[in-house]
This record gives structure tokens, C-alpha cells and sequence, in this order.
């Protein structure tokens, strides 16, 4: 039931891929299928996101774009657990090498005034 398979992650653009080849990737992970929709909906409302602050761009920062840019933070950050959840021992350390988890906790403590 809900077998684990390999899966290669490109976080930047938002992919998924089951071969190792098929394109450049940074991190492999070990998923079902259940928490392989779960991490493509990740990606689909990061895309979402970043695309509402591409058109805002040229406008003046306003509250809404710095909740928007907030937003996309804590999105890239739930991403960031997730795959480090999955991945592989390599992963891991390749995650906690970049210190992007214990970064994203230390601002979100900051904005809410820890």
C-alpha cells in the first residue's frame, strides 16, 4: 500500500521528476503518492504566489505586497521542511549545510516579534 518511490526535486523550477536524468535537480526524495500531490500543490501555489508579486511588480510596495512577500516565504519554507521530511541522508545534510530552515525560522520569529 502507498509504496515509496525516488523522486528528483529542481525547486526552482518547480519540478518533480522520476528520472535522474531527464533534468538538473537538487535534492532526491523518498515519496507516495499521497505526498507527491501534496508537494506538487507546494510548488503550484509557490508558482501562484510569485506570479501575483511579478505583476505588482513595478507598483509601489504596498502592506498587500509585503504580506504577498511574506506569504511566498512561509510557502518556500513549508517546501523546504517537506523535502527535508523525504529526502534521502544526502538531502538532508545538503539542507541543513545551506541553513535555509534555521534562516526562514529566525525571520518568521522576527516579523511575529519572538
Amino acid at each position: 500500500m502507498n509504496e515509496r518511490k525516488t523522486y528528483y526535486v529542481a525547486v526552482g523550477a518547480g519540478q518533480i521528476l522520476e528520472d535522474r536524468e531527464a533534468a538538473a535537480f537538487e535534492f532526491e526524495i523518498r515519496a507516495n503518492e499521497e505526498e507527491l500531490n501534496k508537494l506538487q500543490e507546494m510548488f503550484e501555489q509557490l508558482s501562484s504566489t510569485d506570479e501575483e508579486s511579478m505583476i505588482r511588480f513595478h507598483s509601489p510596495v504596498t502592506v498587500s505586497e509585503q504580506e504577498r512577500t511574506a506569504m511566498y516565504d512561509s510557502q518556500n519554507h513549508e517546501i523546504y521542511q517537506f523535502l527535508y521530511q523525504l529526502g534521502t541522508e544526502e538531502t538532508k545534510r545538503h539542507i541543513e549545510s545551506t541553513n535555509i530552515l534555521k534562516a526562514s525560522d529566525e525571520r518568521e520569529c522576527l516579523q511575529e516579534k519572538c
